[in-house]
């Protein structure tokens, strides 16, 4: 299956003409993105559905594949066809069309709450493609309530393959997965953590041992022990990496 730069904009149908007019609007949330850009080492970039491209991109060098971040600005969604392996293109297209089913179902107020979350690889000029998760949040609907900008930030991945595909809204703590055999979203119940088990996924963020948790939560090794288990169990994950950044994920600590 060929798959062009068009197939990714099929969900979203502008009634209206944008112009330079309509455009002064999205300069405040370009600062903003560049701005935000500064802070963290994640690549941000703002997609523009209406131009079918790219509004910014930062050059923070994760999303670029070696380019410019002028190159990735000014090639858009060509970036995705060149540097994207086709199996993980292939789940490009489902995601961006699953993804607009689930929001033509919202709100215009809850479509502005909602993020996505995924993983998929990118090519590099050296070495194997790296997984990135790439997170997709909706800034700037059109007068018909079309998804115009989206803030997306790109990091490296913590899971071991492609999908991984969540949608959460800002103000709740469930979320929706994707499955990718079924091609249906299911809602997920709000993960509860313990203050303990909070505790500990915290300072494993900040990269402390278990021996150093230990140590800062007055209890012994086995203790840390049984507590991780129990945090691998509802995370459904095999590591402490991939747990804290789920919990990060879906705002549990």
């Amino acid at each position: 299956m060929n798959i062009n730069i068009d197939d990714f904009f099929e969900p979203v149908h502008f009634k209206d003409t944008l112009n330079e007019l309509d455009y002064n609007i999205t300069k405040p949330i370009v600062d903003f993105a560049r701005s935000l850009s500064q802070l963290t080492y994640q690549s941000v970039y703002l997609i523009d559905y209406y131009k079918k491209g790219f509004l910014f991109v930062s050059d923070n060098p994760i999303f670029l594949c070696g380019r410019t971040a002028d190159e990735v600005l000014k090639n858009g969604y060509q970036h995705y066809l060149n540097n994207v392996p086709e199996e993980d293109l292939l789940l490009l297209k489902k995601i961006n069309d699953s993804g607009f089913d689930f929001l033509k179902n919202l709100s215009e107020e809850d479509r502005m709450q909602h993020s996505i979350s995924y993983d998929f690889h990118l090519k590099q000029p050296i070495g194997k493609p790296i997984l990135i998760n790439h997170k997709l949040k909706p800034l700037l609907l059109d007068n018909s309530s079309n998804l115009w900008i989206a803030l997306c930030l790109v990091s490296i991945s913590s899971h071991a393959k492609a999908g991984n595909i969540r949608i959460k809204n800002e103000f709740d703590k469930s979320y929706f997965e994707y499955d990718l055999i079924n091609n249906i979203w299911s809602e997920k119940p709000a993960i509860l953590l313990k203050k303990r088990e909070k505790d500990i996924l915290r300072y494993s963020a900040q990269g402390l041992t278990m021996e150093q948790i230990a140590e800062m939560l007055f209890v012994s090794i086995d203790t840390i022990k049984f507590y991780k288990k129990q945090i691998f169990s509802k995370l459904k994950v095999k590591s402490i990496t991939e747990a804290t950044a789920i919990a990060i994920e879906l705002s549990l600590f």
